[in-house]
């Protein structure tokens, strides 16, 4: 089955060539290849930020090929892998940077270990799999190889899996970890609304936000507006997320906040 499309997401940023050159290793091998760029602006090897901003991202995108690369790994022992699922095909390192999304999707219906040099870059490096490993495979894909070509089958129940942090919640309150700051440095939380309804805060509602050691008041919003300008509100972000922000400022630099930190949310003291 051909593919029209990949998506194409990493931890390369633009400064460097890396990407311009993976994409260039594609369309050699498909010229008619359409690549949309999700992001390359994962902070670099955080491997569950970029778990989930693909598993936000994807299902707003075209079924076709997939390709993911955040490889701290890189030239050791992880496999590179090929996810099959619901019309979908992931490709990436065996870190977990694929199963979130897949999950996500409908679930996985096999998956290979790429191993078949004849569809790689050679010489192989074994820093840059991204454009030796990943996308040429992305590419071949596309044009309808089957991914049994690719390498022998791998046990699904024996893909790697990344500890993605739950939430915990108590009669009023709960404590949150920060998954994602985005350029605009609002912070998004593992909560949704439902569950800041299962606590008791509801639309209009003051409440305190603990990070570290400081304390500070936010309201619950439905959008930026809804509060003063340099004030904080907890609101739902576009991915239906529960998500810190500053009316016209940077909530990450004013709260401190970073991926993977806890925050505490309870109802503000009279």
């Amino acid at each position: 089955m051909e593919h029209r499309f990949v998506t194409f997401l990493t931890d390369f940023g633009l400064e460097d060539d890396f990407v311009g050159t993976c994409r260039g290793v594609m369309k050699r091998i498909a010229p008619d290849l359409e690549v949309i760029d999700i992001t390359h602006g994962i902070e670099p090897q955080q491997v569950l930020q970029g778990a989930l901003v693909l598993a936000n991202t994807l299902p707003y995108m075209p079924a076709g090929v997939h390709v993911a690369v955040v490889d701290p790994g890189v030239g050791g022992d992880r496999k590179a892998l090929v996810l099959r699922g619901d019309g979908r095909l992931f490709v990436g390192p065996d870190n977990g940077l694929l199963l979130v999304a897949a999950e996500r999707l409908g679930g996985v219906s096999d998956a290979v270990s790429i191993e078949n040099e004849e569809y790689l870059l050679r010489p192989v490096s074994r820093t840059f799999h991204g454009r030796d490993v990943f996308s040429p495979v992305a590419a071949h894909l596309a044009l309808g190889v089957p991914i049994g070509e690719l390498g022998p089958p791998v046990d699904v129940v024996e893909l790697q899996r990344l500890d993605v942090p739950t939430l915990e919640t108590g009669a009023s309150r709960m404590r949150a970890t920060v998954l994602y700051v985005d350029r605009y440095g609002n912070v998004q939380l593992n909560a949704t609304t439902d569950d800041l309804d299962r606590v008791g805060m509801d639309p209009g509602a003051t409440v305190e936000i603990d990070v570290g050691f400081e304390s500070y008041f936010a309201r619950v919003a439905t959008t930026f507006a809804d509060v003063r300008p340099g004030d904080i509100l907890l609101y739902e972000d576009a991915y239906r997320n529960v998500a810190l922000a500053v009316n016209g400022g940077n909530a990450a630099e004013m709260l401190s906040a970073r991926p993977g930190q806890q925050i505490r949310i309870s109802p503000a003291r009279e």
